[in-house]
């Protein structure tokens, strides 16, 4: 079971391959001797889903194994609090986890993990950085690609025509609000040969997309002496046979670079689609954040880009409530949500996260206040969400097709609508021998909230 986000998904499958060149085999919960449960621990309400999980999963009788980032970030902590769980595992048992689970089937004590900054375990010099990683001094979770039963490597769970490819682990960035480096450590980008034959394996598998992801993706290359290494990589990755679309997630705008911009709006088989870290636009939050921009620099990366790829997609995450975030400063955010024009947009209300600068803030606000304003951001967000939907009607769309059944019809994702977040556009009509996974031209005649209704104007391939 995984929690969480895009990059604990790659972990699971790498944990399945590894568990089953361990002589251990997948199965649903009625048949496991034991459920692991990778956990999600970024912030307190996917902390609780993922203790609920547990709990749940513990009430079936099974043995329960928590691995993945709530287990790496709380360790023994979690373990004295949840005795549910038979064992808390962090991001260096992964390599021998068929052994860990040998252990617990067999009812052998494991000792749970003990939490340390990760962001310690690496030198901060790119070269030394490299040096350390290719002494496999540090475990890397994700990043092994190779699909063979007897390598540990990833293995593909379920048959989806999308697929998440990770391109870097951790985070070098030093925002005050967030934990993540902390159990994720420092950034360190995969190799790009190793993300090319992990992109040709998926294919020969049946993917026809791939999301590329990571904690800052517009970072990819810096430790290994290449600023540019991701615009060099995309287009590589365009020339694979078989692979029809290459997403981008997890951009940094102050790191995005005119170059990249350019190659992801401009380059045939790179989905121009901009998923941006905001945050906020107000500039007074943004510099407590400790990162940078304002609602007109935001603006104007956005209208760069729009003036390359005029139909392109763009989302983002806002967090209102942080602390001294005054009513100018969430009038300032309206006025950039209002004027950027984006497909989907998240609203989190902000809280303090263990081992955070923001912590020790001055100027926290009231609970109330928070959710008061996460409320009238949404609604903003909701509608303003449903108009660029609205626009999108007349406009012509190449969709990769996920689903086809009697009572849903054919759904499937544009360009603009990254998997999961992003709204889905539903066919009206299916063309003889349509399947999952084909992409089909379609013409948008109408819109639900966030997803679309489309019509084929074009013959699938």
């Amino acid at each position: 079971m995984t929690l969480g986000c895009a990059r604990n998904e790659v972990d699971s499958e790498e944990l399945a391959g590894r568990l089953g060149a361990g002589g251990w085999s997948l199965t649903d919960g009625d048949d496991a001797d034991v459920i692991v449960i990778n956990t999600c621990g970024f912030i307190d309400s996917a902390k609780k889903d993922s203790i609920d999980m547990v709990l749940a999963a513990a009430d079936s009788g099974k043995k329960v194994v928590a691995v993945g980032c709530l287990a790496e970030r709380y360790g023994t902590e979690l373990a004295d609090s949840l005795p549910e769980a038979s064992a808390v595992l962090g991001f260096d048992s992964y390599a021998d986890i068929a052994a860990r689970l040998d252990d617990v089937a067999a009812g052998r004590a494991v000792a749970a993990h003990v939490p340390r900054d990760r962001r310690s375990l690496l030198p901060m010099a790119p070269a030394q950085r490299q040096a350390a990683v290719a002494a496999e001094e540090v475990a890397l979770p994700g990043h092994e690609w190779l699909p063979s039963a007897t390598s540990g490597g990833r293995k593909r769970l379920g048959s989806d025509p999308m697929a998440y490819l990770k391109l870097a682990s951790g985070c070098d960035r030093r925002c005050s609000f967030c934990a993540i480096p902390t159990f994720r450590g420092s950034f360190v980008s995969r190799h790009p040969e190793d993300v090319l034959k992990e992109a040709e394996w998926l294919v020969g598998s049946g993917v026809r997309e791939v999301v590329l992801v990571s904690e800052n993706s517009t970072s990819y290359g810096k430790d290994l002496g290449e600023l540019r290494l991701l615009e060099l990589l995309l287009p590589r990755l365009a020339e694979i046979d078989g692979l029809e679309r290459i997403r981008v997630a997890y951009l940094q705008p102050a790191e995005l670079r005119p170059g990249l911009i350019d190659v992801i709006a401009s380059t045939p088989k790179i989905a121009p689609y901009f998923d941006l870290s905001f945050q906020h636009s107000a500039e007074p939050v943004l510099r407590r954040m400790r990162r940078f921009g304002n609602t007109d620099t935001f603006l104007g990366l956005l209208a760069q880009a729009r003036s390359l790829a005029p139909e392109l997609g763009a989302r983002s995450n806002v967090i209102v409530g942080f602390p001294g975030e005054t009513e100018q400063d969430v009038a300032e955010l309206e006025r950039f949500l209002t004027q950027a024009r984006l497909d989907a947009i998240g609203v989190f209300g902000y809280s303090d996260e263990d081992g955070t600068e923001a912590v020790g803030f001055e100027g926290k606000i009231d609970a109330d206040e928070i959710a008061a304003r996460v409320e009238r951001v949404a609604a903003l967000a909701d509608e303003l969400v449903n108009q660029r939907a609205e626009e999108r009607i007349g406009s012509v769309v190449d969709l990769l097709v996920e689903s086809i059944d009697s009572e849903d019809g054919v759904v499937g994702r544009a360009a603009h609508q990254g998997p999961e977040v992003d709204g889905s556009t539903t066919l009206l009509d299916v063309p003889e021998g349509l399947r999952v996974g084909h992409i089909i031209r379609a013409e948008v005649i109408d819109s639900e909230g966030a997803d679309l209704v489309a019509r084929v104007i074009g013959a699938a391939w």
